[in-house]
């Protein structure tokens, strides 16, 4: 009768620890609006999917992306990421398969002459007529094998997490390339910017250096008072001191480009001329529901959801038995 009560006792504090959580709800999606507002028909044929080497035909521009794929440190940091990913769903596929190991091993055994063993070993004889060895060898050697077999589908759920999480490190890949690509062409252009900026300073200070000789002049012949003189002098140096604000701004923005592409400060080369005849091409934008299928952040957050989910159901196999055979 104790027996029982103790059994029952040791049941009721088992079973609830073997118990299974319960899944969490979702919560429902956000609607999404069915055009953009204000938006024609004309921009709903196609989604915005253009390669940036089409729409950028500025062969700089161009040369200054391709070394920054090949050269950014985040990109390089996150291609190492991206191999040890696949490197993971090679690991969780080897446990489908059995394992097999060997083993080998060696030892020797030697008692003491004046022990009890000692004794009763000297005098036998381990074959007619050939006395019993001081030192005894055990040499062993051996196979064995393993295989958990998935019925919980825990290892099988397990290698679709890892491949889900491979798919979201790619797609994180794709989204920090746009954001690099954007930046690097944002950076190109506001360079370009403040080259035409540069230039229309120095003209104008050219013209204004001019009317400054001739006010000087006019002083001189009595025709304006120094007043006249020292304003046209205040607006020269003011944009002189306009073309130091630029050039600085110039030099940061290149070191920025110099630092995403992955090279040591230099001069950035570009095309500052074509800059006003430059005319970007037309993007259709689609739907917002493709827009937001475009964006690899957002398929990123999908695949990470969905092996979130599924790691879960992992998680849940964790606290069923588990059945493998072994041999050896």
């Amino acid at each position: 009768m104790n027996k029982t009560a103790l059994l029952l006792g040791w049941l009721v504090v088992i079973l609830p620890a073997c118990s299974i959580p319960r899944l969490t709800t979702r919560v429902p999606d956000a609607p999404l609006p069915a055009v953009y507002p204000g938006q024609s028909t004309d921009t709903i044929g196609q989604t915005a999917r253009v390669n940036w080497r089409d729409y950028f035909d500025d062969p700089n521009l161009t040369g200054l992306i391709d070394t920054a794929l090949a050269n950014n440190k985040e990109v390089n940091i996150l291609l190492q990421r991206i191999a040890m990913a696949r490197n993971e769903i090679l690991s969780r596929q080897g446990e489908y398969q059995p394992f097999v190991g060997a083993g080998a091993g060696a030892d020797v055994d030697k008692v003491g002459r004046y022990t009890r063993n000692g004794a009763v070993e000297e005098g036998l004889d381990i074959a007619e007529g050939k006395a019993f060895p001081e030192f005894l060898t055990n040499l062993q050697l051996g196979l064995f094998a393993s295989w958990e077999l998935d019925v919980w589908h825990k290892l099988r759920n397990a290698q679709e997490v890892a491949s889900r999480e491979y798919l979201a490190s790619m797609e994180g890949r794709n989204f920090l390339i746009t954001n690099l690509v954007a930046e690097i062409a944002h950076s190109y252009y506001e360079l370009v910017t403040l080259d035409n900026q540069l230039d229309n300073l120095e003209q104008n200070i050219a013209i204004q250096q001019d009317a400054l000789n001739v006010v000087n002049l006019l002083q001189q012949a009595g025709r304006v008072t120094s007043l006249a003189v020292k304003r046209f002098q205040a607006e020269v140096e003011k944009n002189q001191s306009r073309i130091f604000d630029v050039r600085q701004q110039i030099a940061e923005i290149e070191n920025r480009v110099n630092f995403l592409t992955g090279r040591t400060p230099q001069p950035v080369a570009r095309q500052s001329d074509r800059f006003l005849d430059w005319v970007a091409p037309t993007i259709r934008t689609g739907l917002p529901s493709q827009l937001l299928a475009n964006r690899p952040d957002i398929r990123q957050a999908e695949l990470e959801l969905s092996a979130a989910n599924l790691d879960i159901q992992v998680a849940r196999a964790e606290f069923l038995p588990s059945f493998g055979l072994n041999a050896g």
